[in-house]
């Protein structure tokens, strides 16, 4: 599907545009049938027949051209889905489209022909909650396979209901294929296969001659529940050791760091800002291990080197998971992030820690230079990455891409300058952007991002070098018993080491969440594979793979 054209606003346009909950109500008119308040964002309640009326008009009149989300839930009388809008260009404005369905017959028109991240996002939505979007593209199952029964998050759902699958509902899906005597494509099973994929992967490949014609990645395999059992925990001590989970390669701080804002935020919890110091210094160290493997691993898919680069990368990872083991007590599973701060102070003696950090901070300018001449400088990786994997930026926007995915394609967009928290904004950086748009762009931009991100574990350890030692609080008090009023609402996001990975929670007046919903980044940036190895060959569409750096604990949850 070709990417829609944005309407000629002419000369009537909107001056300003709308960001107030009237405003935006004003600009939609009768397409409002109520309003809501999230903690974060207005809310309208629309009709299931106006959604792509409604979304094209808060893109192209109203500047929102970012879907950083599609939640779906079902209550007592009503489906509903949720569409979180926000726009690359001012992350603080922000809109939650709320459509209800009919509880008898969910259905509700699709967003696809506006959002293309609405595709997928859209199909997990009918996979888990059941709700039926006409007009989709291609509407399946997603996480789950074919043949499965019922709708796991569905209020009805019979958990005991065996999974019974025949071995001739799994038979060749193209058996008809193979008996037509000619042909001008060939399908290609590229997996399920892990090495360098950081989980299973299965990329279904039609070939046209040696070009690529389609590529559709089947996911699924990894999925464990993680939404569901976050919503069986309580939202101060239960919910907190599972985010390490997700985005398990090296980022546990920057996902617990997305629960905690949201929850914080949900429940008016102010956090003292030494632990804001220690939560932005930690939150950085896991940026650079992340973006070590992402390199390593790239450079293994792209030329195959596993004893030189993949093995540097390795190596110097391991200084930074070693200094996180002495912050955390873990080197995967961190759960060291609290509602209110941290579990514990820096590790003793204080100057040891900092020493060490220091010693990794001055000697990372000669491991990146090593880095560039052995990676960035190697004409075979500049042959098979230059040109290739093309996202344009309209495209990346349309598919919600996000982190270097998106600012190797020119989109200067991240959350740690445009919707601040933590420390990052009393701190001296910058975001890095390349306008290359191909595979050598994303790789160049998680070189240089190591670069800022060591700026800022710098300015981190000088401050807190320093801190008073009686003012050194690393906990705000916090009730025992959380329990928000019912029925509030909010998506909250962070900038993790693939891009905006957002929580959002509906309380319903207990403990635990009513609805939890995980936005992962490298579940939107997976999406755009198919843009990008169009028309290619096989070895550009791996290296195109690589480049997004997607794990597939966090696509999947």
């Amino acid at each position: 599907m070709s990417l829609e054209e944005p309407r000629d606003q002419g000369t009537d346009a909107v001056a300003t545009k709308p960001t107030t909950g009237d405003e935006i109500a004003d600009l939609l008119g009768d397409l409002v049938v109520s309003r809501e308040e999230h903690v974060n964002a207005p809310g309208f309640v629309i009709r299931p027949d106006t959604v792509q009326e409604t979304l094209s008009r808060l893109r192209d009149e109203a500047g929102f051209d970012h879907l950083s989300c599609v939640t779906a839930e079902e209550y007592e009388d009503r489906y509903e889905s949720i569409y979180h809008l926000t726009s690359y260009d001012d992350r603080t404005r922000e809109a939650s489209v709320v459509v209800p369905a009919a509880k008898d017959d969910p259905r509700s028109q699709s967003a696809d022909a506006v959002f293309r991240t609405a595709d997928w996002h859209e199909r997990e939505a009918y996979d888990l909650v059941g709700i039926d979007y006409e007009e989709h593209p291609d509407l399946k199952r997603i996480l789950l396979p074919d043949t499965w029964q019922g709708h796991p998050m569905s209020l009805d759902y019979d958990q005991d209901r065996p999974q019974v699958v025949t071995l001739k509902e799994w038979e060749n899906p193209l058996a008809d294929d193979h008996r037509e005597n000619e042909g001008d494509t060939m399908y290609l099973n590229i997996g399920p296969h892990h090495p360098a994929t950081h989980g299973v992967l299965h990329v279904k490949t039609v070939l046209d001659g040696e070009q690529v014609a389609d590529v559709e990645p089947d996911i699924g395999y990894l999925h464990r529940c993680e939404e569901q059992m976050c919503q069986t925990k309580t939202y101060r001590h239960q919910i907190m050791p599972y985010p390490d989970r997700w985005d398990y390669a090296s980022s546990g701080l920057l996902n617990e760091w997305a629960y905690a804002r949201a929850a914080e935020d949900l429940n008016d919890i102010e956090v003292p800002e030494y632990a804001q110091i220690i939560r932005t210094m930690g939150a950085e160290l896991c940026r650079i291990a992340s973006h070590m493997l992402a390199v390593g691993t790239f450079a293994l898919d792209v030329y195959g080197d596993f004893t030189a680069i993949f093995m540097y990368a390795m190596r110097d990872r391991e200084i930074v998971q070693n200094i996180l083991e002495d912050l955390t007590g873990q080197r995967m599973m961190f759960n060291y992030f609290r509602l209110g701060g941290v579990v514990w102070d820096l590790p003793e003696p204080r100057d040891e820690f900092f020493e060490k950090i220091r010693d990794f901070l001055d000697d990372l300018p000669g491991t990146l230079e090593e880095y560039h001449d052995l990676i960035s400088s190697n004409e075979i990786l500049q042959v098979r990455t230059i040109d290739t994997g093309v996202l344009p930026p309209e495209v990346a926007k349309s598919y919600g891409a996000t982190g270097p995915v998106a600012r190797a394609s020119g989109i200067d967009y991240d959350l740690r300058r445009d919707d601040p928290y933590g420390y990052y904004d009393e701190l001296d950086w910058d975001v890095v952007v390349e306008d290359g748009c191909d595979n050598y762009s994303r790789l160049l931009c998680r070189m240089r991002e190591v670069e800022e991100s060591a700026k800022i574990i710098q300015q981190c350890v000088d401050l807190l070098e320093d801190w008073p030692e009686d003012e050194r609080t690393i906990q705000s008090n916090v009730p025992r018993t959380l329990r928000p009023e019912d029925d509030t609402e909010i998506y909250r996001a962070v900038e993790a080491a693939k891009g905006e990975l957002g929580i959002y929670i509906r309380a319903d007046g207990t403990d635990k969440p009513g609805r939890f919903k995980i936005r992962s980044p490298c579940f939107s940036n997976l999406q755009t594979l198919a843009e990008m190895s169009q028309g290619e060959y096989i070895p550009d569409m791996i290296a195109s793979l690589g480049s997004l750096d997607i794990v597939l604990g966090e696509v999947d949850r």
